[in-house]
């Protein structure tokens, strides 16, 4: 999307530096530029977003931070390639402009959790069984809506986390705060979703009340790819 036509959309109030790194980062998702790419310079560059020049310098400074940019002082802005070369970061910026993800991020993510989920499932029957029984007690009276379903998803796999004893899981999860919830809602939107979902729920508390860990590891195992299947299937008719 040109830079002219993004700042012409604009409607949400946002500070102006946070729009003008919006609408970088947009560009570069898009495609507008691409790896390699060298940007606009700094006056035409603010003179396109309706920013000043200082504020375009603290956008750049911030996407520089964060792994999009490379700065050089009497050099172009180059724009770096986020796949091979970003970090947390990089992936913080993603989920933040979620406007213009790739079509495959939301697979990719499904399929880090399938690395993630079972081993800090596991973890945590083994470490806090009690607390992860607490939060899946309400399971059987969860309300069938994709909003009830992903609010309680959210809320299972941060007790999850923070149970298992290893403070990192949490610290990724939380970079997802809302936008986990935002995809969610559109992948409980599917009633085989969430038939899927609440019978992971209750083999996972028999299981926990079972303090059976290796067992909780295969069941969260299974419906992570189950997950990943369902979720093609709802996006790719």
């Amino acid at each position: 999307m040109p830079l002219r036509e993004f700042m012409n959309n604009w409607t949400a109030p946002q500070k102006p530096v946070a729009y003008a790194e919006q609408a970088l980062v947009t560009s570069i998702l898009d495609g507008t530029y691409p790896p390699g790419a060298a940007l606009p310079g700094e006056r035409d560059l603010a003179a396109q977003l309706g920013v000043t020049r200082p504020t375009l310098r603290e956008a750049l400074r911030r996407l520089e931070s964060d792994g999009w940019l490379t700065v050089q002082q009497g050099k172009p802005t180059r724009v770096n390639d986020i796949w091979r070369e970003g970090g947390l970061n990089v992936l913080s910026g993603l989920v933040r402009f979620s406007k213009e993800l790739p079509p495959d991020f939301i697979p990719n993510l499904l399929a880090v959790r399938l690395v993630m989920a079972p081993a800090y499932t596991r973890a945590a029957i083994e470490h806090a069984p009690e607390d992860v029984l607490a939060c899946l007690s309400g399971y059987a009276l969860l309300e069938d809506s994709p909003e009830a379903y992903a609010a309680f998803d959210w809320k299972l796999h941060r007790v999850l986390t923070l149970s298992c004893g290893n403070p990192i899981y949490t610290l990724i999860l939380n970079g997802f705060s809302g936008f986990y919830e935002q995809m969610a809602r559109l992948y409980f939107a599917d009633f085989y979703s969430r038939q899927a979902s609440r019978r992971f729920y209750q083999a996972l508390h028999d299981a926990t009340r079972r303090k059976d860990a290796p067992a909780a590891e295969r069941i969260t195992h299974d419906v992570m790819v189950e997950s990943i299947d369902l979720w093609k299937k709802a996006n790719n008719p």
